[in-house]
């Protein structure tokens, strides 16, 4: 591993909740004999001791030093709550403990410090979750759904990466794994009795195969779209000056980030800020309108706008009802859209919003099959239809109703690639060849999906994964 520290059963401590004032304050301990260790620096040693699993035990968190013998002579900490978890059943598969503290900063650091000067050892990053995985109590795409929670965005993300922590990629990628090793099973008979030495065109059923196949294809290209549910996407709000994309962008935010006016021009450069569009994160980038200029920062702000254009995943066009669709729109729209004359730019999708639609009647772009969404921004109106059409663009056409399992990080379809290219050869493979080449490409599809599960895991990828966990989980 590239974490080295990482020592199994060596009692270790770590503050779990974030080191801020607030009500609690969480320190978490695992490891052997880490129980008998904290009793010594708490009011009520025999109760900690006798307590059983999943109970709590009141006491006072006390420092004693060599000439203090009595109970009462020594220094109180803190009033806490200890909850008691024996092996194996615990987060880590170890004993535990998790002392609830007050929420001072300087007090949750004096008990983590005491704890430090009492035998425990510092924990690293991810170090709780890693002992939960080697002691069998996780595997490694449940363990990455902890980081994919406490990093989500939106409730989407969250029950996305929820759904993982529950076990539904684990059932997916075993469901695919057994596909494989019934053909396995099923070819070791053909080798054990065979019909034919040479091939293996008349007797082979590839039917488990190809099912695994369909799974494995569904998984990878599951990747994109969860991808965006757990970094965000880039949308940018862009068009004529007026057209509005400051009163959208505050109706968006519900709050007023963007100054306002009649007055063209007035927005001069960008400003960003997260939103939730239906599920999705996004970055939504509020932009200086599109116009030729001769006030210098302006011109610099509207440079920024097509340097923004053209790194989004999604562009908002306003386009003011009243003022209808000039040739600089359409320009614009068909520059950024699929008319592009350089290929190696990225066609980006875009969304023709009409603003302003209850002051005059409604327009339309004849010659463009683009999405086009109708609002009154300042009135908030169609602000629901906007962030559902911003929804389907960004993933794609994908159903709100998830029918398949999604994968949780780059690694994970990396390997599900690696075993549908294996199962995929040896499809190929079992049309005119031995059974021997066969075999080879479902065990090197059988390792790839160890990797993400974890039963077959290199150490350097273990450390990739849990250095990035926050300290305490």
């Amino acid at each position: 591993m590239t974490n080295l520290k990482y020592t199994p059963e060596e009692p270790i401590a770590a503050i779990a909740t974030a080191l801020a004032p607030g009500a609690l304050g969480i320190v978490r301990c695992s490891g052997k004999n880490c129980i008998e260790l904290f009793s010594k620096i708490f009011s009520r040693p025999k109760a900690l001791l006798e307590a059983n699993g999943n109970t709590i035990v009141y006491g006072w968190v006390q420092k004693v030093s060599s000439e203090q013998l009595a109970i009462s002579s020594c220094e109180r900490i803190d009033e806490v709550l200890v909850s008691v978890f024996r092996a194996p059943k615990s987060f880590t598969g170890e004993d535990m403990i998790e002392i609830s503290c007050h929420g001072g900063v300087h007090v949750v650091q004096s008990v983590y410090n005491l704890l430090l000067n009492s035998g425990f050892r510092a924990a690293e990053r991810g170090e709780f979750t890693f002992r939960a995985y080697i002691n069998g109590k996780t595997d490694l795409t449940k363990a990455e759904a902890v980081r994919e929670i406490i990093d989500s965005k939106t409730d989407a993300g969250q029950s996305r990466a929820a759904g993982r922590l529950a076990g539904n990629l684990y059932a997916t990628i075993d469901e695919v794994k057994k596909h494989i090793i019934d053909t396995l099973a099923a070819i070791e008979v053909e080798i054990e009795y065979p019909e034919d030495e040479e091939t293996i065109a008349d007797s082979f059923d590839s039917s488990e195969l190809k099912k695994a196949e369909k799974v494995l294809e569904e998984l990878a290209a599951s990747w994109k779209s969860e991808k965006i549910y757990q970094d965000g996407a880039r949308v940018v709000l862009c068009g004529r000056t007026n057209a509005g994309k400051s009163s959208l962008f505050n109706a968006l935010l519900k709050e007023d980030r963007a100054i306002v006016s009649d007055i063209e021009g007035t927005t001069r450069d960008f400003i960003e800020s997260w939103i939730d569009f239906s599920g999705i994160p996004a970055r939504l980038f509020d932009t200086a309108g599109l116009r030729q200029t001769d006030d210098v920062i302006e011109a610099v702000g509207v440079e920024r706008t097509h340097d923004l254009s053209e790194e989004a995943d999604l562009i908002l066009y306003l386009v003011d009802s009243n003022a209808g669709l000039t040739e600089d729109d359409k320009a614009f729209i068909t520059e950024h859209v699929r008319f592009g004359m350089d290929e190696s730019k990225k066609s980006i999708p875009l969304i023709l919003v009409w603003n302003k639609c209850d002051l005059k009647g409604e327009s339309d772009l004849p010659s463009l099959s683009i999405p086009q969404v109708h609002i009154a921004a300042k009135k908030g109106i169609g602000l629901g239809e906007l962030s559902e059409a911003v929804r389907k663009a960004l993933s794609a056409g994908e159903s709100s109703e998830r029918n398949i399992t999604g994968l949780g990080s780059q690694r994970q379809k990396d390997s599900v690639e690696r075993a549908l290219e294996s199962v995929r050869h040896a499809l190929f493979l079992s049309e005119d060849y031995a059974l021997d080449a066969v075999v080879q490409d479902l065990e090197d599809s059988l390792d790839a999906l160890g990797e993400v599960t974890g039963d077959v895991t290199p150490d350097d990828v273990l450390g990739s994964i849990f250095e990035h966990f926050c300290v305490g989980k």
